[in-house]
Formats: C-alpha cells, structure tokens, sequence
C-alpha cells in the first residue's frame, strides 16, 4: 500500500509528460466515432470490465398487445410470398392496418407502446411463421422514421405523422445505405446543401440508397445524408449528418426498383432522385442539422438487441423443436435418428445454441425495459445471436438432409435457412461487429475509467487526467492481484464465471496498452470480443435459470463450454501479446476436452426433461403447421398402432413432390 502511494505521488510528478505519451499512443477518432461512443448507456458491460458479477432484478410488465389478434394473424397467413406478389401487397397493410406497426408509438398518439419484453416476444412468434413477416413487422417497430420522431421530432411533426403511423396510414422506411456506404454507415454517404431559391432556403439533395427494407411499399421515408453549407447560408455553422422526412410522391424522389434478397419475401429496394426538401423536413427541424448520427446512434438499439436477435430466436426454437421430435420420429437402419449418437451430438449443440440465443434475449430485454440503451451489448447480441441461429440451423439441415432440402409441407427449415444470411449481413456486418465494435468500441466505452481519460486527452484536461490516470493505475493493479488470488478449481459454476471475469478484466487492461494499434489488430480484437460475448453470454444462461429454472444440469453444461471455450481464447491472446505475456501466465488455464459421457448424459436430459422443450417451445407458433404434427406424432396422446400415427408419420418424412413439365422441347 505505501509503495502505491509512493507510485501515485511520482505520476503526479510527471503528469505532463504522460499526458503527452497517453495521447501520442490513443487511436484516432473521428467525429462519427466519437458521437458513437457518447451515445447509449453501458450495463452489464461496464461491470465485467470492473471485474464483478451482476445480475439486473427481472421486472414483469404487463402485456398489452391482444393473443388472440396476434394468433388469428398467423392463423391466417398463407405463406405465401410477401413480396412481390400481385395481391396489391395485402400482408403489409393487414400489418399496418391492424397496428402491428405501433409498437413504439404512445397511446396519445393511437398507438400501442408496449415494453421491450413483449415486443421481442411477438416478433418472434411472427418470424416462427415466416420470417419476412416478422422482417416487415419488426421494421417500423426498430430504427425509422417513427423512433426518430418519438425522441428527436418536433410537435407538428409528431402531430402530424405518428397518428399516421399508428393506424397504418403510412407505411414507413429508412435510408441510410448506398452502393458507397454499408457497415461503414457514413462513408460517402448521400450529399445535400443548402441553398436559396426564390428568398427561401432549401435543401438541395442527391440519393441513391439500395438495402432499404419496405421501400418499394413505403409511403413515408426518414432519410440519412450529409448536409453542407459552403455559403453558410444558415448563418450558424450548422452541417453534417441529418435525417429529412420524405412522402411518397414527392417531386424528384423515384421509387421504381426492388432488390430481391435470396427470394426471402419481404419488400426490400431502393431510393433514389435529385430533388429539393424543405428546411421543416428535417426531423427535429433545423436545430437537428447535424445531429443526425447522435440520434441513429442512441435509436440502434432497437434493431441490434431487439428485431434481429428476435428472428434468430425464433429459427433457432423452430429448428430445435422440429429436429428433436423429428429424431424420434425419423427411422434409418432400423433405429430412430434419435439413437444416434452423432445425431444426439448435433441435437446437443443445437439446444446449446438456442438455449444461450434464448437466454441473453431475457436478459437484455430486462436491461432494456429498464430504461438503459447499452450500445455494446446491442452489438454482442446482434453479433452472437445471428451467427448461432445460422450455427443451428445448418445442423437441423444436416439432421433433416433430404427433407430440408426439398419445397414442400414437411420442410420447416428452408424458410430459415434462406433467411439466415440476411441477418448476418444487415445493421452491419457481423464481420466489422466483431472485429472492430464489440471489443474495439466497448474497450473505451464499457471500460470503468478509459473513457473519462480519452474525454481528458480530447479537451486538453491535464488536471483530471492525473485524477483518472490514478483511478485507472488503481483499478489495474488491483485486478491483477485478484487475478491472482482466484482459483478455477472452487467448485459452482457461479464462482468460476466469477473468477474468468476477474481474468478477463485484468487482461483487458494489458490489452488496453496497446492503443491505436487495436484498430489494426483485428484478430486479436476479435478474439476479445469473442471472450467479452462469452462472459456476457453465459451471465445471461445462468440468469435464465435463477429466473424459470428449468434444468440446473443443462445450465451447468451451457456456461462450463463457454468458460472452456473462453480459457482457449485468453489462452491464444496471452500468446499473442508482446513481453507482457510474461505477466500473465497464472491465467492461462487448461480447457476441459469434450468429455462423450457428459454429451451422453446431457442429450438425455434434453429428451427426458420436458421443462427444455418447453422452454424451447416458448413464443413460436405451433398449430396446423408441420410442428404441430411433429409434437403430436410424438406425444404420449396418439396410439403408435394407429393409422392416424402412420398418416402423420408419412406426412412428416415425405417430401414435397410437383408434376413435372409437360411441354418441352426434346433436344
């Protein structure tokens, strides 16, 4: 303790000589960087990098939204293709009409807000049925016009739309890809100016977005763009990226193409024109000009932690539920698929997948409806749910083979599967999530004390950056001498998570030196975040079991693979770091290898306790679909003698059969 206190008084001594080092060694950031960065809260997040275990209290709201609606709708879906389709689009207005798009919008304005919980429970049922449903449903309810307008519109412009909006009026986008910008939202993205026609300001604006969900539908479109002012003709400095209101049929605006995204179904296209917009059209009005990254920033939750996880949820519960009762039902060489030990592999990982997918859905819905907008772990949800959901899926297409490759009734998975990539790619690819925005991004803003000590670097602060920097000094050293006082052998799950997240704060402040170089790192910045999700992950896995316990025994099994499989990591990145690895070897621990008995014992407990198939059952759509055959056929209600048995066995194993071409040219 004195030599830490003898350490603290020499910092002060040369605080301005390591004010200059820190800042020479912090990566650049640009403004848009920066704005991301101040936007949305942390949660869980910042407590692991503090080296603690928490669990936020779950808080039951009450459902507002009718079952019974949501049911008939799904009852009454076809399956037909969405879009395009020659039904003058009757599965998007019956959405709109019947106020499936006003999830966010506030009763005084004729909408149905309702909490986070339930709206992620609704979309999932939605996207069981099909996912270009729950794509068109879960649109106007994430980023777009009606979120911005909620938070950042004027009152006549709240006025004005969002009773539109509520009763299915109008039908909204948003626009904010193009050809020249994607996961990097900002790059060369669309320009605007200001300019003065006939003595009245106007916007001059040029776009082309492609990527943009309900646009060949929508009848109300926000718009992203980079609005200049070389004449400062606002007289304020005002400039940057806005978003602007636009209606359909507005002069210049052309709404002629679709894109067609592996023949998923759902209206996805582009926006393009050269036209001029009204200074009122900015949303928020002029006061926002420049704002807009800010407030697509604070509104990303939506679609990150809530809409795309959704859709991974429900194709990894359709998925898992149909393949276990499909196991039992499906014979080859004289045996279920069932009895097959590399079957009950697959299935085992498979639940591993969804109950995790499932898991930390609960968990940042609680986080959510608390109130918090945790960036980071919108990004580890989007990220990590919809590579799982596709990890899932590709072992139900290996187990259902024949049948998942085939068009027809029995086919549950094809839908799924076609769909899959489409998560990965949007709201940013998985590939830039992981590499460069869970760790990355999360290092400066999750970490307890990086973030005031980059605000002291950016406004010159040397006064409080020696404050920080001995808060910093302080929590490092004392994480390292957690670090090594902890020991994975203390039986309970519980503590060891504790322990690994005790070594993963440490670790992060060794990582955390090298600065800039982080953004060029990528592998190793990937490899952080992927212990980071893990951490995150099985938080939310033994969360879940506190909450609805539904098997100590598979809980157990989920959160030990995820410590095992981070032990490999940290392994890798402690490796992989310069001379400082040698401060670090008391963390690296040997994994457990993959142990047969135990993936024994565990697909039995998935087969014999139905408290897991219930639990995988929850919020998709079982009734007169292949499903519900398939949990019929294996239930204890029907006499395995019967025809009716035998009916629905043949229904379930045959594949869809078509007549062939009758007029055809020999050649």
């Amino acid at each position: 303790f004195i030599n830490i206190l003898i350490f603290i008084k020499f910092i002060n001594m040369i605080s301005k000589r390591l004010f200059q080092y820190v800042k020479s060694t912090i990566p650049k950031i640009s403004q848009t960087e920066l704005i991301a960065l101040r936007s949305g809260t942390t949660s869980l997040d910042r407590t692991i990098l503090k080296g603690n275990l928490d669990f936020p209290k779950k808080t039951l709201l009450p459902n507002k939204f009718p079952e019974s609606k949501l049911n008939n709708l799904l009852n009454k879906f076809d399956g037909s293709c969405i879009y395009p389709n020659n039904n003058s689009n009757y599965w998007v207005d019956y959405l709109a009409k019947n106020k499936f798009f006003s999830f966010l919008i506030d009763e005084s304005y004729g909408g149905i807000k309702l909490s986070v919980n339930e709206t992620s429970n609704i979309l999932t049922k939605i996207s069981s049925v099909d996912p270009a449903l729950g794509v068109i449903t879960m649109v106007p309810n994430s980023l777009g016009p009606g979120e911005l307008l909620i938070y950042y519109g004027t009152q006549e412009q709240k006025d004005k739309y969002l009773p539109g909006l509520a009763d299915g009026t109008y039908i909204p986008c948003f626009g904010l890809t193009g050809p020249t910008n994607g996961s990097d939202a900002t790059g060369s993205i669309d320009q605007g100016e200001v300019v003065k026609i006939n003595n009245k300001l106007m916007i001059k604006l040029r776009v082309n977005k492609r990527y943009i969900t309900l646009a060949p539908v929508a009848n109300l479109m926000g718009i992203a763009f980079n609005l200049k002012d070389p004449n400062n003709l606002l007289k304020n400095n005002r400039s940057g990226i806005s978003v602007a209101l636009l209606e359909r049929g507005h002069e210049g605006l052309i709404q002629e193409t679709y894109h067609n995204p592996l023949n998923a179904g759902f209206p996805n296209g582009t926006i393009k024109g050269e036209f001029f917009i009204d200074l009122s059209q900015i949303i928020g009005g002029v006061e926002n000009i420049g704002n807009g990254w800010k407030m697509l920033m604070d509104c990303l939750s939506a679609g990150r932690a809530i809409s795309l996880p959704a859709t991974a949820n429900a194709s990894s519960k359709v998925a898992t539920f149909g393949i276990i009762n499909y196991a039992k039902v499906r014979t080859q060489f004289n045996m279920p698929l069932a009895k097959m030990e590399a079957i009950q592999e697959k299935i085992n990982s498979m639940v591993f997948n969804t109950w995790i997918i499932q898991s930390s859905i609960d968990l940042t819905n609680t986080i959510l409806d608390s109130g918090e907008k945790p960036s980071v772990i919108s990004a580890i949800m989007k990220q990590q749910s919809t590579e799982r959901a596709r990890e899932v899926l590709n072992h139900a297409m290996d187990i259902q083979a024949g049948g998942a490759i085939c068009l027809g009734y029995s086919n549950f998975l094809e839908k799924f599967y076609r769909a899959a990539p489409i998560g990965i790619t949007v709201e940013g690819s998985n590939t830039l999530t992981r590499s460069l925005i869970i760790f990355g991004q999360g290092l400066n803003k999750s970490h307890p004390h990086i973030y005031p000590l980059l605000e002291n670097i950016l406004d010159d602060d040397i006064d409080n950056f020696s404050n920080n920097f001995k808060n910093i000094l302080i929590h490092s050293l004392t994480l390292y001498w957690r670090s090594l006082n902890v020991s994975n052998l203390i039986p309970g799950v519980g503590k060891v998570l504790e322990n690994q997240i005790i070594d993963y704060a440490n670790l992060t402040n060794f990582v955390a030196l090298k600065g800039g170089s982080l953004k060029r790192e990528q592998m190793l910045s990937g490899a952080m975040a992927d212990i980071f999700s893990n951490l995150y992950l099985a938080i939310s896995v033994d969360n879940y079991h506190k909450n609805y316990g539904a098997s100590r025994k598979l809980t157990d099994y989920v959160v030990n693979k995820l410590i095992d499989n981070n032990k490999k990591l940290i392994n890798e990145v402690i490796t992989n770091l310069g001379v400082e690895r040698f401060l670090l070897l008391h963390m690296m621990k040997t994994p457990n290898e993959k142990d047969y008995k135990q993936e024994l014992e565990i697909f039995d407990e998935i087969i014999n306790n139905p408290k897991i198939l219930h639990e995988i059952k929850k919020n998709i759509y079982i009734e007169n679909n292949i499903l519900s055959d398939l949990e019929k056929v294996t239930s204890d209600i029907i006499d395995k003698n019967s025809l009716e048995y035998n009916d629905l066995k043949n229904r379930i194993i045959n594949v869809g059969e078509f007549e062939n071409i009758k007029n055809y040219k020999k050649t």
